[in-house]
């Protein structure tokens, strides 16, 4: 199962500061500029949630 680091907006969608402090968290964890990030988006294209995998662990 994978090791992520996840962050969704505190309201229905996220603020500018959220996803921020995602890439900072991120940044922080060691993760490279170049992996990618999944990212859940509404209907109408805010988003929702955003992830990105830290690492992959055996079970």
């Amino acid at each position: 199962m994978p090791i992520v680091i996840r962050a969704s907006g505190e309201a229905k969608d996220m603020t500018l500061d959220e996803p921020a402090a995602f890439v900072d968290d991120a940044r922080k964890a060691g993760v490279p500029g170049n992996r990618n990030v999944r990212a859940e988006v509404s209907y109408s294209g805010k988003i929702k949630e955003v992830e990105i995998v830290l690492s992959e662990v055996d079970d």
